[in-house]
């Protein structure tokens, strides 16, 4: 994921837990509004009554985008069912990624948690708490046919692209590449498609959901897939321990009842069981 300073934050609530979510207004308030109660099941403490406040980027298909003007996506499938646990709304709110991967948002109570397929770190981890791992991720090197590129190797002298402040920009940078910093997938995949680079690297979940498009399989092709240990987490507050553990259980339940499989098909493709299932890799930057 990546920064968008100056952008706007936008509010979307959901309307059902498969229809989506939709946009519903344009700034944030940490006012109850309603004077309702904060606390959810299980003494969850909510910053808005009856909601459960995600903090994200968009896009980032494909864990959250909007589709038929509604947000919806893997990580908002999950989210879903921790809010349904605790017997309330998902509502999003759309903001730069700066904002909560240092734990802005969270501490300034704008925001329950973020869910925005952001890798866990140990430098995230000083600043916000980790749910469990739900989705392990790889790196890609997506190309354009006709550049020659079959390989990471052979991004040396090619103009790359990577998204900023992901893992696919970090990884580049260390390997010694000067990729394009683009601000958003969406942008990526545009600089790839107008010729402003040769190839990218990027998380493979997104390069899967861009290759579902005819013109872009038509166009470029996965030269390698780089595997860098990364798994993804949702945020918390630091010492938020009852909503950390509240969505450590509904991943849980999701994963032993087959909706995790069926929201991973749905979303991501076909699935297999990582053999470390359920254990936390260090990884190496951010996504």
């Amino acid at each position: 994921m990546n920064t968008v300073l100056g952008r706007r934050a936008r509010v979307l609530v959901a309307a059902t837990a498969t229809a989506g979510l939709v946009l519903v207004a344009g700034c944030t308030s940490s006012d109850d509004g309603d004077g309702g109660e904060k606390t959810a099941a299980g003494g969850v403490e909510l910053v808005k009554a009856g909601q459960l406040t995600t903090c994200t980027h968009l896009p980032y298909p494909p864990f959250q985008s909007e589709i038929d003007g509604k947000v919806q996506g893997f990580d908002v499938a999950l989210i879903d069912l921790v809010a349904e646990d605790l017997g309330v709304k998902q509502q999003i709110l759309d903001q730069p990624f700066e904002n909560f991967k240092t734990g802005g948002s969270l501490n300034a109570g704008q925001c329950d948690l973020a869910a925005a397929g952001m890798t866990i770190t140990e430098e995230r981890k000083k600043n916000v708490d980790f749910s469990d791992p739900y989705f392990d991720a790889t790196q890609a090197v997506l190309a354009d046919k006709k550049s020659g590129i079959s390989s990471f190797a052979d991004l040396k002298g090619k103009k790359v692209g990577a998204q900023a402040q992901t893992t696919g920009e970090d990884y580049a940078k260390s390997k010694g590449l000067d990729p394009v910093s683009f601000e958003s997938s969406d942008a990526v995949l545009n600089g790839l498609r107008t010729g402003q680079v040769q190839a990218v690297v990027i998380d493979y979940p997104v390069v899967q959901g861009w290759l579902k498009d005819k013109a872009n399989a038509d166009a470029f092709e996965v030269a390698e897939q780089i595997n860098t240990g990364e798994q993804y987490g949702f945020t918390v507050k630091k010492g938020n321990d009852k909503l950390r553990e509240a969505i450590n259980k509904a991943i849980a339940d999701a994963k032993a009842d087959g909706t995790y499989k069926k929201l991973y098909e749905q979303w991501i493709g076909p699935y297999v069981a990582p053999a470390t299932e359920g254990a936390t890799a260090a990884s190496p930057s951010a996504s």
